[in-house]
């Protein structure tokens, strides 16, 4: 499923609904193909242990399979997920009316599925969203209710962007990054959404990004991005007028006089981004917003069973 395919939906901000359909056809196609022995199994119960307290077994499932089985609770949770979002101006981009084409909208419906997936697998799971400050942060948890309030945060945030006072909003990538190593008090898998375009110095994120690893934490970075006008500048030769989302300055161009040195810087960009990230021992992942959901839960599903 593509986030073209989310117009189908007459409810397109229903976040649980649409995680549920792009999980289970993720699920469906992963078993057809060569990634089929990957486990992707939901683990809600676990076997009962001799002479432990009978209080939460189930009965019901005993009366079906003979057997004895435990009920499995948060705090038996397996995994601590905890997904950041940049939410900057520059990920509304490429913007139209409802937004559900731009690289934030990719990145809100891709953390849902990554929601209801390690909802699941009884992982529990945690958001954080920021531009130049971490404006929304919940630790990860398990429990029903918790799960419902990251939906409705990332429906709350899909909505916001339809406003014109989602423009003009820079991001810190680094400090941020910097402030959530210091607030995950448990070893989790930080899974980070972001396009990369910052002011500031990309020593800085790259000392954030060892930063979280210093503090025990597993690492996947997803680099959103519209790859045709982003990284290639695949724009038509004729005079362009370009608005920075992020702080409102206007530049008059040509196209065909930047467009190399253009595509090599973000090249560098990409080419450093990546040798950083494989010295840290972090997964880095293009995540173009015209593909399929599936390289986001794969890789997810991936760097899952390498830390069972």
């Amino acid at each position: 499923m593509q986030l073209s395919d989310i117009e189908q939906f007459p409810q397109f901000d229903n976040f649980e609904f649409i995680a549920r359909y792009i999980v289970e056809g993720f699920i469906t196609g992963l078993h057809r193909s060569p990634f089929h022995g990957f486990s992707v199994e939901f683990a809600e119960h676990r076997l009962y242990n001799s002479g432990e307290s009978t209080k939460h077994i189930d009965w019901k499932l005993f009366a079906k399979s003979d057997k004895l089985f435990v009920k499995k609770f948060e705090e038996e949770t397996n995994l601590r997920c905890h997904i950041a979002i940049d939410t900057s101006s520059s990920m509304l981009f490429p913007f139209s009316a409802n937004n559900l084409h731009s690289k934030l909208a990719f990145s809100l419906y891709s953390a849902a599925a990554l929601t209801y997936l390690l909802r699941k697998q009884r992982d529990a799971v945690g958001l954080s969203l920021f531009d130049s400050d971490l404006h929304f942060h919940s630790p990860a948890r398990l429990h029903p209710s918790h799960i419902t309030a990251l939906y409705n945060q990332l429906r709350t945030q899909l909505l916001h962007t339809q406003s014109t006072q989602s423009f003009n909003k820079t991001t810190s990538i680094a400090d941020n990054l910097n402030r959530i190593a210091e607030i995950i008090h448990k070893r989790s898998l930080v899974i980070l959404f972001s396009d990369f375009f910052t002011e500031g110095n990309y020593s800085d994120i790259f000392s954030a990004l060892q930063h979280l690893k210093y503090n025990k934490h597993e690492v996947i970075v997803f680099h959103v991005s519209e790859p045709q006008h982003e990284e290639l500048f695949n724009f038509g030769n004729r005079p362009l007028k370009i608005t920075d989302m992020e702080t409102g300055e206007v530049i008059k161009i040509l196209p065909n006089t930047i467009r190399e040195q253009y595509a090599h810087k973000m090249q560098h960009i990409v080419q450093e981004l990546q040798t950083v990230c494989t010295q840290y021992h972090i997964d880095y992942i293009k995540a173009d917003i015209n593909s399929s959901f599936d390289t986001v839960l794969l890789n997810y599903v991936i760097k899952r069973n390498k830390l069972n």
